[in-house]
């Protein structure tokens, strides 16, 4: 069997922990990756170090050099897409189109990133005095505590990882132990790319013991955080508390208003898109539809169609529509929410239970459910389930709309569907989210855009886009005085 390894100071190495668990497959149980070894707060230390030691040589090294080698391992990413894809699906359980998307995005991210080590640039400021010159520089921060959820394990690790290359920072990284065969073959790629030793380690465990020592280690000088909100915040203050930089993208609660106006047909698609692909377990899944009474019935008449043609499985197999939630910790949140949902008097239209095929026996599987009738106090319209559970909230008018979408402490990422101009623009003006669609599912984003939400979701700068480096970058400030002279003026 199997032992996934750490990477610490170019090497990777056996954990001396004594907690094991096993990597298994969500579809089938039975089919065992390998086996995680949970690290300790020494080993985690030791990567710290490493990282530490590594820093001033990887931070004099040309960024366009640094973008190269994040670009070479892009590559290898694309020539090993199909290993990663796989593994990646029988670990997390996301379809193998969705896993090979996933993959394509990280791909994505590291090209944009990588040819950004061209345009760290600066910029030339006039200064007041005669015959001096003013510009400014971009240099790295130090190490960077990198922390990754389970759900899109190597997109967004990918996302932070890169970034944090370019621009000169040295990395260490939690993936999640869920899914460390993923983690362990991204790291492959950096080593066969020609990354440096030591300026990028990667440390399996648990957020006590391997987070908690990244948060807290003094040589950490900023962190960058995808997963749950109460743990995100308090990583948020431990950091400001040590006066290091973070970042933090936390929960989601994404709605999608339908106008009556709108094209069902593209309001369907987008919607089941939004809420039932990768089991409903992506931070921008569509968990509410906020919906005018008008065309609600037909609407949810073609949702439900669709819902009903759903097969349910073997996420590897082509045919397969949704696969399982990761784990059985994660299946019971999500039968606990349908159960809340169903006490607190929602109208359960479809699902609510486990299949009973012999294909799921093995697996943490739930039917894809839609409450109709969902009130904006009922705890399923304002807390992340993350899983295939859909709430419809029915209104009369737009401004109820806009109400009801906005009435939760989450603001990731939220669509609207409507044919008025006037509408759109005004949605995108008063919708309280970092990311906004029109027309088009809550899902996704590019390379190039940033990407982060508002409220509970996310606190820190941006991560994606060119913005994302001015998380990983300091501005330093230079003054140069060619007159030959000494200076008479007492300017400030």
């Amino acid at each position: 069997m199997q032992v996934y390894k750490n990477f610490i100071g170019g090497e990777f190495v056996q954990s001396t922990g004594s907690k094991r668990i096993l990597n298994t497959n969500p579809a089938d149980t039975r089919d065992i990756l390998g086996e995680v070894v949970l690290s300790t707060k020494e080993e985690a230390a030791a990567a710290v170090d490493a990282a530490a030691k590594a820093f001033k040589s990887w931070k004099r090294m040309p960024a366009p050099k640094r973008g190269a080698i994040v670009a070479k391992a892009a590559q290898l990413m694309g020539e090993r897409r199909q290993e990663i894809a796989r593994t990646l699906t029988r670990e997390e359980g996301k379809l193998l189109s969705e896993a090979l998307g996933e993959l394509q995005r990280a791909i994505n991210i590291s090209e944009f990133c990588a040819a950004h080590g061209r345009r760290l640039n600066g910029e030339v400021i006039p200064l007041e005095l005669a015959d001096n010159v003013g510009y400014t520089m971009k240099e790295p921060v130090g190490v960077a505590a990198l922390i990754t959820p389970w759900n899109f394990p190597a997109a967004i690790p990918i996302w932070k990882i890169a970034p944090a290359l370019v621009a000169g920072n040295t990395v260490v990284f939690k993936p999640a132990s869920l899914t460390p065969a993923t983690a362990e073959l991204l790291m492959h790629c950096f080593v066969d790319a020609g990354l440096p030793a030591g300026v990028l380690n990667m440390i399996i465990g648990s957020g006590g013991e391997v987070g908690n020592t990244f948060v807290d280690h003094p040589d950490v000088r900023l962190v960058s955080f995808t997963g749950s909100t109460d743990i995100g915040l308090g990583i948020y203050k431990r950091a400001a508390g040590r006066g290091i930089r973070a970042q933090c993208e936390m929960g989601g609660k994404n709605p999608v208003i339908v106008c009556d106006d709108a094209d069902l047909d593209l309001a369907v698609a987008g919607v089941y898109s939004g809420a039932f692909g990768s089991s409903g377990q992506r931070c921008t899944a569509t968990s509410r539809v906020v919906i005018q009474h008008a065309v609600a019935d037909a609407f949810l008449e073609r949702l439900l169609a669709k819902v009903h043609a759903m097969k349910i499985g073997n996420p590897l197999e082509a045919d397969t529509d949704m696969g399982p939630s990761v784990d059985a910790s994660q299946l019971k949140t999500v039968m606990d929410y349908i159960d809340i949902g169903k006490n607190q008097g929602a109208e359960l239209l479809v699902g609510g239970d486990k299949p009973t095929s012999a294909e799921t026996a093995h697996g943490f599987f739930v039917n894809p459910t839609i409450f109709d009738k969902v009130r904006t106090d009922m705890r399923i319209h304002n807390e992340e389930i993350f899983g295939p559970v859909l709430s419809i909230v029915r209104v009369e008018s737009f401004d109820e709309a806009l109400d009801a979408a906005n009435s939760c402490e989450f603001g990731l990422t939220s669509s609207i569907y409507t044919r008025d101009l006037n509408r759109s623009f005004r949605y995108i003006h008063e919708i309280e989210t970092g990311i906004t669609h029109v027309n088009s599912p809550t899902l996704g984003g590019e390379a190039q855009m940033p990407f982060g939400g508002l409220k509970n979701t996310g606190v820190g700068p941006r991560e994606q886009g060119t913005e994302v480096f001015d998380f990983y970058t300091e501005t330093k400030a230079v003054y140069i005085d060619y007159t030959g002279s000494k200076r008479e003026g007492k300017l400030y």
